[in-house]
């Protein structure tokens, strides 16, 4: 049994890739470790950041956020832009950890709100997300491929 408390939660990093493309595949989202090792160098700034949980030395989990300014306001919001947790170890806290790690960056840069998007095919992540708080119905979420 994973204990959360002994989970660290930290940058990831180019030797996280194998890892980190393993569970977004497993997620439905393939992707190989030089796509993850590219995205992982986008999102190495001051306002995007990827965390994992990293248990014992091995990768649990990880977030990837990023900040947008906001244009009617003059502060950001911190935007979930993945969220993965290793099917084996679900129910054990580490996405809350994860998500608390996120919003952490987000008052890091201060951020008023943290968003996040729950597709209609996974009801365990809106139920998790709920339950940190997020508001399912504070705006109608639409989009078009480009």
């Amino acid at each position: 049994m994973t204990d959360s408390h002994a989970t660290a939660i930290r940058t990831a990093t180019p030797g996280d890739a194998d890892r980190i493309a393993s569970l977004f595949t497993d997620e439905g989202y393939p992707a190989g470790p030089s796509d993850i090792v590219d995205r992982l160098a986008r999102f190495d700034s001051e306002h995007s950041r990827v965390l994992v949980a990293d248990h014992d030395g091995e990768v649990l989990g990880f977030v990837a956020v990023h900040a947008l300014p906001r244009f009617e306001h003059s502060d950001r919001i911190v935007r979930i832009m993945a969220l993965v947790v290793d099917a084996g170890v679900r129910e054990r806290g580490i996405g809350r950890l994860l998500m608390e790690a996120a919003e952490a960056v987000g008052r890091e840069v201060g951020a008023a709100f943290a968003e996040v998007t729950a597709g209609h095919h996974r009801p365990d992540a809106r139920r998790l997300y709920e339950e940190l708080g997020y508001e399912g119905s504070v705006a109608a979420y639409l989009r078009k491929r480009i």
